[in-house]
């Protein structure tokens, strides 16, 4: 176990996300997420009996991007739900066509799907589903990358700054990992 030891305890709830990412032959990659939600002990909901280890959150989504991080189509379902309402904020989710996923993301998922108009548990996915995406497609956009610093060191330009660069620790500017990956990186200018 890499936690340390915990103190005595119970089961209580139990939350499983599960997701993959798949490219189509069409060109355009899949990104799918699965939640379930179960209790350990039975549970009234004002429309649901639940007994210990039914799902109160059984929840999909998909959604559909290509290399540059383009979400084409967005489709979720939620088939276990605390209460009868709860499914008809899946329709919803189609309004994420067209956002791409990177910087300000979170914030235009909420503007569509925030609130009364979603799902709290669907919108919680979609940043892991996010991080998914970029990892799903990765290869395909490098591609696109290493090409562009190609073009830059053959002309004599600065070779554009990667993306990732200050984005965590092994990718702080300063780090022995930016060091071999990108050896030829300029350091960055003082904005001061």
């Amino acid at each position: 176990m890499p936690l340390s030891a915990s103190a005595p305890r119970r089961p209580v709830h139990r939350r499983v996300i599960e997701m993959q990412g798949y490219q189509r032959e069409d060109g355009l990659f899949d990104i799918e997420g699965h939640l379930r939600d179960t209790k350990s002990e039975a549970i009234d909901t004002l429309d649901r009996h639940l007994e210990p280890g039914d799902v109160l959150h059984g929840m999909w989504i998909r959604l559909t991007v290509d290399a540059e991080l383009l979400i084409h189509h967005c489709e979720a379902a939620s088939d276990q739900t605390p209460y009868s309402i709860c499914p008809a904020a899946a329709a919803n989710f189609g309004r994420l066509a067209g956002l791409r996923i990177g910087a300000g993301f979170n914030r235009a998922v909420h503007e569509r799907v925030g609130g009364v108009v979603g799902c709290t548990h669907l919108r919680e996915m979609l940043a892991q589903l996010a991080t998914v995406a970029f990892q799903t497609t990765y290869d395909s956009r490098r591609e696109k990358r290493e090409a562009e610093a190609a073009a830059a060191a053959t002309e004599n330009r600065p070779v554009p700054r990667p993306a990732l660069l200050n984005t965590c620790l092994a990718y702080a500017e300063d780090s022995p990992v930016v060091a071999r990956r990108w050896p030829y990186l300029e350091p960055a200018t003082d904005r001061g």
